[in-house]
């Protein structure tokens, strides 16, 4: 696999390794993967947090967000609910 990165980003991944002794394609891949794991747990934990929410009580029916969302965000009125939210026309499940 190949990554195209900024002369930016080359430099100071390229400073990283030599300040720490490392490989560069080690460090880089250290660092992504790190990144990606905290993504990941991020994700989780906004899971965990609206499941939370939903078994507490603390949910809204969607016909009202839908409703809130369109008057923001000036969205047609000709689109379902479930087509706001997926961010597709057509895919609304009838």
């Amino acid at each position: 696999m190949t990554l195209t990165i900024t002369s930016k980003t080359e430099a100071m991944l390229l400073a990283k390794a030599e300040r720490e002794g490392e490989d560069i394609n080690t460090l880089a891949d250290v660092l992504l993967a790190g990144l990606l794991a905290r993504d990941q747990a991020k994700e989780t934990d906004a899971i965990r947090a609206g499941l939370e929410a939903s078994d507490a009580g603390r949910v809204r029916p969607l016909a009202e967000v839908a409703a809130e969302m369109r008057a923001k965000y000036n969205l047609p009125t000709h689109l379902s609910d479930e087509e706001i939210f997926s961010g597709e026309e057509g895919t609304a499940h009838k």
